[in-house]
C-alpha cells in the first residue's frame, strides 16, 4: 500500500475524530438527510473546492462538476443532478462557477488534439465561436483568456435557464435563482458576473444587458 494511500486513510480517521470532538452527533445528524440551499455546477479542477470557497459545511452544497463547468443539454449526468436538486431537494440557488486559468477553456482556444476530451471541448469551442469577433479583438492573450472564462460561465447560466427543469420550476412559481461566478486561483476571491436570473423575464433582460 502506497504512503499516499495510507495517509488519506489516516486523514479520514483524524477528520472523524475532530468532527466528533466538536459535535458528538455530527454524523448522526448528517445521516438524517440533506436540505442544501445551493446546487454548485463547477469545474473538475482539484484547486476549486466548492464547500471551502463559500465556507459551507457538509450538507449545505449539492455539487456537480465536469471539465470547464459546462451545462450540456444532452448530458444526462448533469440533467439528473439538476433535476434532483430542483425537484427533490428544492434548492433555491444554482450557481455555475468557472475559474480563471481553466485548462479546458484554454484548450478550447487552440487546435491541439488532446484525446477523447476533444469531444467535450467541442462544446466550449462553440462558446468561443459565438463570441469570436469580440474575443479576437482582445490583443492581450491573458485578458482574452480571462474574458473567455467569464463568457463561458455566462453562456452556461443561460443554457441552464433554458433547460426544461428550470423552465418548469419557474412556471410553477418555484423560488429558484441562477448565478454565475468566476473564481481566482491566485487570490481565492470570486467575481460575481452579474447574471442573476430568477425568471424568463430576468433571462431576457440580463441577456440583452450582457451581450
Amino acid at each position: 500500500m502506497s504512503d499516499f494511500y495510507k495517509k488519506i486513510l489516516e486523514n479520514n480517521k483524524k477528520w472523524v475524530e475532530t468532527s466528533l470532538a466538536s459535535d458528538p452527533n455530527y454524523f448522526e445528524d448528517l445521516a438524517k438527510g440533506q436540505t442544501p440551499p445551493l446546487l454548485w455546477i463547477g469545474c473538475s479542477d482539484s484547486r476549486v473546492p466548492a464547500n471551502e470557497i463559500v465556507g459551507a459545511k457538509p450538507g449545505e452544497v449539492f455539487v456537480h462538476r465536469n471539465i470547464a463547468n459546462m451545462v450540456v443539454h444532452s448530458d444526462m449526468n448533469m440533467l439528473s443532478v439538476l433535476d434532483y436538486a430542483v425537484n427533490v431537494l428544492k434548492v433555491k440557488h444554482v450557481l455555475v462557477c468557472g475559474h480563471y486559468g481553466c485548462g479546458g477553456v484554454k484548450a478550447a482556444m487552440g487546435n491541439d488534439s488532446i484525446g477523447i476530451i476533444d469531444n467535450w471541448i467541442r462544446h466550449i469551442k462553440d462558446v468561443y465561436r459565438l463570441h469570436s469577433t469580440y474575443l479576437n479583438s482582445i490583443e492581450d492573450e491573458t485578458e482574452r483568456f480571462n474574458t473567455f472564462v467569464e463568457l463561458n460561465v455566462k453562456e452556461q447560466v443561460f443554457d441552464l435557464a433554458k433547460t426544461s427543469i428550470v423552465q418548469s420550476a419557474w412556471k410553477n412559481g418555484q423560488d429558484l435563482t441562477l448565478h454565475g461566478w468566476a473564481y481566482g486561483l491566485n487570490s481565492g476571491f470570486v467575481t460575481d458576473l452579474d447574471v442573476n436570473i430568477s425568471s424568463d423575464k430576468d433571462l431576457d433582460e440580463v441577456y440583452q444587458l450582457k451581450f
